[in-house]
């Protein structure tokens, strides 16, 4: 990220400055984004909730650089990437993202070690170090004796953890996870929860999208949205200006 940097308040990782997400419909407009702004501090916990439509999966989608704002900017660690064009916005997603996805999105072909390795691959590490770096991951997420399977040979809370695993392989500070239990059973479900607890406990900046007021109440901070602007914040602090 190598555009001008503008200020930002102490401690953000994120901040979005009277966002404006815009779909056409027809002959009118939809704000899926409605003019938001909101700072998400390092290291922080946040579960965004909402019914549908309210416009929480594009605030995740513009945070995970998937997609563009209409107007309005979008500060990551301190640098605008509103403009940024497509093959820019790909790059700091590998370098600086991490994501977990509800349905996993693991390559079935490969092994949980290779699935580890993958983000390493693009990022150009050698064979070595890709290698040694997945084995410590899986480690990290209780796989280790699983390196080479394949994810039709792993229980669903074992994908949820390769993909886990694969979201750090680049170190990222935030990691973005889009309603990562709901394809678990409930038992397991709190195990991913717990270790994105503890990874949270460990430094991790973590924004996820969720519907279970239960799942949310692992996050520090819950954002609650409503038809494209912030309806309310619990927790500590208010960080919607």
């Amino acid at each position: 990220m190598d555009n001008e940097s503008l200020p930002a308040r102490q401690n953000d990782i994120v901040r979005l400055e009277n966002a404006y997400k815009i779909y056409p419909m027809g002959a009118e407009q939809v704000n899926a984004l409605a003019g938001v702004t909101i700072s998400f501090k390092q290291g922080s916990f946040w579960a965004i909730m909402g019914p549908s439509g309210s416009g929480k999966s594009t605030m995740m989608n513009i945070i995970g650089c998937l997609d563009h704002l209409s107007k309005g900017h979008y500060i990551l660690q301190g640098h605008d990437v509103s403009n940024l064009d497509d093959n820019a916005l790909s790059d700091i997603r590998l370098k600086y993202l991490g994501f977990i996805f509800q349905s996993f999105n693991l390559i079935p072909q490969l092994t949980v070690q290779k699935n580890i390795e993958l983000p390493l691959y693009y990022l150009g590490w050698d064979a070595i170090e890709s290698a040694k770096r997945a084995k410590e991951l899986a480690a990290m997420v209780g796989l280790q004796g699983r390196l080479g399977h394949r994810p039709t040979e792993l229980s669903g809370g074992q994908m949820q953890r390769v993909a886990i695993a694969r979201a750090l392989a680049n170190d990222p500070q935030i990691l973005l996870a889009d309603e990562p239990t709901g394809n678990l059973d409930t038992a397991t479900g709190e195990q991913i929860l717990e270790l994105l607890a503890e990874l949270n406990r460990q430094g991790k900046t973590i924004i996820m999208v969720t519907h279970e007021s239960y799942i949310a109440a692992y996050a520090d901070k819950r954002l609650h949205m409503k038809d494209g602007v912030i309806d309310s914040i619990e927790g500590n602090g208010d960080e919607a200006k």
